[in-house]
């Protein structure tokens, strides 16, 4: 074998290179390591986290039944924008404009002060390991099942933004006049399907909606609402646009309470009450699903859980980026 022959120069060189590489493999696998979300999370630094924040939950919804469709919309909301790191949370402050003012959420986005309330009472416990973006995930999941909506296993270990994103907030939330095309490229932008958008618009068969939202689709006279249905619409939605804006109606007539698949029956029979809603069931490419949906109620339950998980993996913040804020509507 033939001897190999280093000199000082070489020796240095590959001592160099390899504590480089070396460093690398550590950082990379740190990395990886750290931006593994897990359900397991805060088993060892925060057990009681998760009991916490249910019973947090689920007092504040017994008080208002509405509060558990605001809560699931509010996490969408959060996760649209810059990924599910709490962002919407945060007030107005000296470097940044708050989410809360943003169109899609100005006088509408609700239930702040329930995150915040349940996050007090973690902090109670575990003072500075539980991030709100993590409080408004689980929050989520208890809303859906205290209107008896599916359950899911919630990831966790996201961490908090130190800004928010208003501007990203009115372009990358999805409108309610939005065609089909327009909200497949949407949700697709987010890496869910077509078929994730259809079951997470099934939320739809809890909470209300202000005139405002729907109130051209009552008096567009198309074919694609039921007259009847439209014409009792329009009892608290009058035509002119200086009255009544902000009067509410259901979203789903039969069991606005409760979360079940009467939505999609309700698209099926031209009685979406927003035209983002209606778009779904129009002769287009998800009516399939819109149609399987009626039919199979736990099919749309077992959707509707898988696309909520992977909603809540569209852009953690983990690791060592983002804070874990101490209020969540404040920078720590």
């Amino acid at each position: 074998m033939a001897s190999m022959n280093w000199n000082s120069n070489s020796t240095i060189s590959f001592t160099f290179v390899n504590a480089a590489l070396c460093l690398l493999l550590v950082l990379h696998f740190t990395t990886t390591c750290e931006a593994t979300l897990s359900s397991k999370f805060y088993d060892k630094t925060c057990p009681n986290a998760i009991s916490t924040i249910r019973s947090s939950i689920r007092s504040a919804i017994s008080r208002e039944r509405r509060m558990a469709a605001s809560l699931i919309r509010l996490h969408f909301h959060d996760c649209f924008v810059k990924g599910c790191d709490a962002s919407i949370l945060l007030d107005d402050s000296s470097t940044f404009t708050s989410e809360k003012n943003a169109l899609p959420n100005r006088n509408s986005a609700r239930g702040y002060e329930l995150i915040e309330d349940a996050k007090a009472k973690v902090e109670k416990i575990c003072p500075g390991v539980v991030s709100c973006a993590d409080v408004l995930a689980v929050a989520a999941r208890e809303a859906s099942l205290a209107v008896s909506g599916p359950s899911w296993t919630v990831k966790l270990g996201r961490r908090d933004s130190t800004r928010a994103y208003p501007d990203v907030a009115n372009t990358d939330l999805p409108g309610f006049t939005e065609n089909l095309d327009r909200l497949i490229s949407r949700f697709g932008g987010k890496g869910l399907s077509a078929r994730d958008m259809v079951a997470l618009s099934g939320a739809h068969t809890i909470g209300q909606a202000q005139c405002f939202t729907f109130r051209n689709r009552i008096y567009s006279n198309t074919s694609d609402i039921n007259a009847s249905f439209a014409r009792s619409r329009r009892s608290r939605c009058p035509a002119a646009v200086t009255q009544g804006s902000s009067n509410l109606a259901p979203l789903e007539l039969v069991t606005p309470n409760s979360f079940d698949n009467n939505y999609f029956k309700n698209l099926i029979q031209k009685k979406g009450l927003l035209q983002s809603d209606q778009v779904l069931f129009s002769g287009g490419s998800t009516d399939s699903i819109v149609s399987e949906y009626s039919k199979n109620s736990a099919r749309f339950r077992a959707d509707f859980a898988a696309a909520m998980v992977r909603m809540g993996d569209i852009e953690p913040l983990t690791g060592s980026a983002g804070q874990i804020r101490r209020v969540c509507s404040a920078v720590s």
